[in-house]
C-alpha cells in the first residue's frame, strides 16, 4: 500500500505540475469550451484573471508539497484535501459551461486519486 500511495503521489503532482507549468499554453483536447490556453480557460467559466493565478498558486503549491510528502508525511493529508478541493471545482465548471463529459475525466480521475492519497491509508491501517 505504501507504494501505491506514492505512486499517486507522483502521478498526481507530476501531472499537475505538468498542465500549469508546462501545457498552460498550449490547446488539449480537456480545455474548457473551446479554451486554447489556462487564461482562455478561466474566461470560458466567466472567472476573473487573478483567480486563474490564485488557482494556479494553489494547484502547484499542493502538487509541490504532495512531493515533499515523500519525505514529510505531515503535509500529505492538507495538500490532497486542498487539490481535491480544486479539482471539485475544475469538475463543477466543466458541468457549469455544459463541456462534453469527457473534458472533465482528468480532473475527476486526480479527485479521486488525491481522496485516496488523503483517506485510503487510514481505512487500511
Amino acid at each position: 500500500m505504501y507504494y501505491f500511495i506514492i505512486a499517486l503521489k507522483l502521478t498526481v503532482a507530476l501531472s499537475l505540475l505538468n498542465v500549469w507549468l508546462i501545457q498552460k499554453d498550449k490547446p488539449t483536447k480537456w480545455r474548457g469550451g473551446n479554451a486554447q490556453n489556462i487564461k482562455e480557460e478561466f474566461q470560458v467559466y466567466g472567472l476573473p484573471e487573478w483567480m486563474c493565478y490564485a488557482v494556479g498558486v494553489l494547484k502547484v503549491g499542493g502538487s509541490l508539497a504532495l512531493i515533499v510528502s515523500l519525505w514529510v508525511p505531515e503535509l500529505t493529508k492538507p495538500a490532497a484535501i486542498i487539490l481535491a478541493m480544486l479539482l471539485t471545482g475544475s469538475i463543477l465548471m466543466h458541468f457549469k459551461i455544459k463541456d462534453p463529459l469527457f473534458k472533465s475525466f482528468p480532473a475527476t480521475l486526480f479527485l479521486g486519486m488525491c481522496l485516496a492519497i488523503a483517506f485510503l491509508p487510514e481505512l487500511i491501517f
